[in-house]
């Protein structure tokens, strides 16, 4: 018993003893882990300690960060939206006042909005604050800031007169409070109709005119086509319309009427160039109103909530006067002309018209911006243009005659051109050295021929000619007019003919045979030529005093077609004074025979310098046909070549004997064709030449044309050629022509022209060889030739050659320095001169040529002038022929 409890009493005591073996080994682990815990525990505690700061320093990075970035794209922004601004608004619509100036639009451009300010952005460049008004709406100023209001209206129409062309903004001011002072600094507009004020009182007539252009515009400019002008400026390249802005400062309220006014302003009134900037009078909500509040403490736009800017200072006084000045002087000086490619089709659209019924081109832009047309056909058939030196009437035919031409083709348009007054602005239209084209319409180009009238009634001769053709063509086929003509006759050459003469009344000045007879055909022409598709166009500074045209009103008539440049007199009806206030580059047009109620203003382009014409012209040239050959040039100042004188390049000689009728080229004729003045030489009486006058270069010039001429019709060693030189001066012609027939010609002189005499009156027993005697100056010989030389003397022997050496193929081309020098040779002023069969007079008048020489009484109406001579040949002519004589073969 004892021992089982100490057994119990040992294991009892062996498991306490491992219990607390296990107790202190589980203290021993749970008190090391309790001190790692609190080594942890302590490790924490110090790391949280670090946290916050390190996160603060990290959130303060990223804050930085994002400010930076934030800040830099505020900069950006601000940029791009300064950089937009100056796109929107460049030039004057945006600069500085330190560095403004006028920089007009583009033709046709829109102006775009106008800088009033700027909005200020921290840490970035300012941003201009623009405001939209010409073509996008209307400006409202409100707040208690007047200098901040009159700095805006200031700004807002120095920029808008500064962004457009001089003359495309209008204003109207109505300040009854200040009387228009508050407009005072662009007062030089005025002087140039650009800006009108409207007293106290005048504000109803003020809105009812502006609600009257707009349903003008609507109704006659848009006309249903454009929402808009600035849409219809976008589509065609024109803006017919100025910019109306009406500034409104105050007054008292508005009246009902005034109100519904102002509202159809506000409404419709941007779609038509017409805005409002007001003060002090409410406009209503719309969308084209902006509204600008100006307050001491800052500036809104957008009204309350707006967008807050910065205003500008008002633009110094100097720079408004000054720029309204410039502006003033250029719009009082005048437009400057449209481009000229404004008149012509598309280059694919070229020669594409067809001229059966008619002509139509236009000549420039009407008021409207629409095209001014100018026909010619049965109705209008011929034009009559008047204006004074300088006011572009050869621009206008230049114009005109370019519209035409790039239309239709050489087929069925033929030019016939003339220019009276001095210059040579229509050569262009030939070929020439400096320029090898032409234009391909063009058949006949005269310039300079302001001394040569018979070059006028050439043409109006040809012309007439030309109508005859026409009218028996027309006969033939049983029609009346061009267009049944070309119908009938399909494969015939049947253009319309335009023939212009500028400055015509050169041609009808005085009372002589040419005026006489060229009213004459003038008034044929312009009665009949209509039907036949012949229309004149005649050009004059003054119409007044033209005696030729006295008691011809038909004639006048005809002429339905009035173009009057700006002063032009007469053109017009009497009453009609439409062209008396026309400013630069413009013309009347008016196809009621001048009657006011026709009246067309037309803005006339610049078509008439070099550079502009040549690309057309060269364009038209490369088009012509290959048959196509360059228009006849004449010019009075141009001196003809023998060796490029059509006639003469044809002459040849016959292979066998001689020719049947020898023909003596004299000069060229003044006519439309380049011809020559010929002498025929038959063997008949009379068949010699006198050359009469002093002038020693002309007689040898005719005297050597003759001779050249002869000697090409003949075969070397075929025919004679006696060349008598009586005057010193004479000499190196003479000499020339002597040495270029070589062994053909004989040499003579004072002391034996007796002999040549002689010699060839012996020769006239049987015909021979061709004989011709060119004597110059043979009345310088008078002493040496009243020598008796065997049974006669030398003047005796040369009355025999005279009469008798035609016959016997031998003929006398002698140069007399007067016509009573000529008879005294021929025996005395009773001797008959039938002997003379032809003669050309130089200086010699035509009273001096008497009716021995000229048929009829009184002689020739002939006045002598430089390098010409009147040439008649009793067997061919009935009134004499004027010529030109050659220049000079060397």
């Amino acid at each position: 018993m004892a021992d089982r409890r100490g057994q119990l009493v040992t294991r009892v005591r062996g498991m306490l003893g491992e219990a607390l073996g296990a107790t202190r080994t589980r203290l021993s682990i749970a008190q090391t882990e309790l001190g790692t815990a609190r080594e942890r525990l302590a490790k924490v505690r110090r790391a949280a300690a670090v946290v916050p700061e390190r996160v603060g320093a990290q959130r303060d990075r990223r804050l930085a960060e994002i400010d930076d970035r934030h800040t830099a794209q505020i900069t950006e922004l601000a940029r791009r939206a300064a950089h937009a601004a100056q796109r929107e608004a460049p030039g004057a619509a945006c600069a500085d006042w330190t560095r403004w100036r006028p920089t007009p639009t583009r033709r046709a451009e829109p102006p775009g909005p106008l800088r009033i300010g700027t909005v200020r952005i921290p840490g970035a460049e300012p941003v201009p604050a623009l405001v939209p008004l010409l073509d996008a709406g209307h400006v409202e100023l409100t707040g208690d800031d007047r200098v901040g209001c009159d700095a805006v209206v200031s700004a807002l129409l120095l920029r808008g007169v500064g962004r457009a062309d001089p003359g495309a903004v209008r204003l109207v001011g109505y300040d009854p409070e200040h009387l228009g002072g508050g407009l005072a600094g662009f007062a030089p507009l005025g002087t140039a109709g650009l800006l009108t004020f409207v007293g106290p009182g005048g504000l109803a007539r003020l809105l009812d005119d502006l609600v009257e252009q707009i349903r003008r515009i609507n109704e006659t400019v848009l006309a249903g086509e454009y929402g808009s002008l600035r849409e219809l400026a976008a589509a065609t390249g024109r803006r017919p319309e100025p910019w109306r802005v009406a500034v409104l400062l105050g007054g008292d309220e508005l009246s009902r009427h005034e109100r519904g006014q102002l509202d159809r302003v506000v409404r419709t009134g941007a779609a038509c160039g017409v805005h409002l900037v007001v003060r002090g009078v409410p406009l209503p909500e719309d969308p084209t109103v902006t509204r600008v509040g100006a307050h001491p403490d800052g500036a809104l736009i957008g009204g309350p909530g707006g967008l807050p800017v910065r205003l500008d200072p008002p633009p110094p006084p100097v720079l408004v006067t000054e720029t309204c000045r410039e502006v003033a002087a250029r719009v009082n000086a005048g437009p400057a002309p449209t481009p000229f490619t404004d008149l012509l089709p598309p280059p694919e659209r070229m020669w594409r018209e067809d001229s059966a019924t008619g002509l139509t081109a236009p000549i420039g832009e009407g008021p409207h911006g629409r095209p001014v047309l100018l026909t010619l056909g049965d109705y209008p058939p011929h034009a009559l243009i008047g204006g004074p030196s300088g006011t572009g009437k050869t621009n206008l035919i230049f114009a005109w005659i370019g519209a035409l031409a790039a239309r239709y083709s050489p087929a069925e348009l033929e030019f016939y051109l003339l220019d009276f007054k001095e210059g040579v602005s229509f050569a262009r239209f030939a070929k020439g050295r400096r320029d090898p084209s032409w234009l391909p319409h063009m058949r006949l180009v005269g310039i300079n021929v302001n001394t040569d009238r018979e070059f006028g009634l050439a043409l109006l001769r040809f012309l007439a000619e030309e109508l005859r053709r026409r009218a028996d063509a027309a006969k033939k086929h049983e029609v009346t007019k061009l267009a049944e003509l070309r119908a009938v006759d399909p494969t015939g050459h049947w253009p319309r003919i335009v023939a212009v003469v500028d400055e015509f009344q050169m041609l009808l000045a005085g009372r002589d045979v040419v005026a006489r007879e060229a009213a004459d055909l003038l008034e044929d022409l312009a009665r009949r030529g209509r039907s036949q598709g012949i229309h004149l166009v005649l050009a004059s500074q003054d119409v007044r005093g033209i005696e030729a045209l006295w008691g011809r009103p038909a004639l006048v008539a005809q002429f339905t077609l009035r173009i009057a440049l700006p002063k032009a007199l007469r053109i017009l009806a009497e009453r009609n004074d439409a062209a008396q206030s026309l400013p630069r580059h413009h013309a009347v047009v008016n196809a009621e025979s001048g009657m006011a109620e026709g009246n067309e203003v037309a803005r006339i382009p610049s078509a008439s310098d070099w550079e502009t014409w040549s690309e057309l012209q060269h364009r038209l040239w490369r088009m012509r046909p290959q048959d196509a050959a360059p228009a006849r040039l004449f010019d009075g100042d141009a001196i003809p070549r023998l060796a490029d004188a059509p006639d003469f390049r044809a002459l040849t000689a016959p292979e066998t004997g001689h020719p049947r009728t020898p023909v003596a080229l004299l000069g060229e004729i003044i006519d439309v064709q380049a011809r020559s003045a010929a002498l025929r030489l038959p063997r008949a009486p009379g068949r010699n030449l006198a050359v009469l006058g002093t002038r020693v270069d002309e007689a040898c010039a005719v005297l050597d044309a003759a001779a050249r001429s002869l000697a090409r019709q003949h075969r070397p060693g075929t025919a004679r050629f006696s060349i008598a030189c009586l005057d010193p001066d004479a000499d190196p012609a003479a000499r020339s022509l002597y040495e270029d027939l070589a062994d053909d010609a004989a040499w003579y002189d004072e002391e034996t022209v007796g002999e040549l005499m002689v010699e060839a009156a012996e020769g006239l027993g049987a015909p021979g060889t061709p004989h011709y005697l060119l004597l110059f100056a043979v009345d310088a010989a008078a002493g040496a030739m009243a020598a008796r030389i065997g049974r006669r003397t030398g003047l005796e022997e040369l009355r025999r050659i005279l009469h008798d050496g035609p016959e016997r193929r031998t003929h006398v081309l002698a140069w007399w320095r007067g016509v009573a020098r000529m008879r005294a040779d021929l025996g005395g002023p009773a001797a008959r001169t039938d002997q003379i069969g032809a003669w050309v007079a130089l200086d010699a008048h035509g009273g001096e040529l008497g009716s021995s020489l000229y048929p009829g009484t009184g002689g020739p109406d002939w006045y002598p002038r430089p390098w010409r001579g009147l040439f008649f040949d009793r067997a061919v002519h009935r009134t004499g022929q004027v010529i030109i004589p050659y220049g000079p073969a060397r």
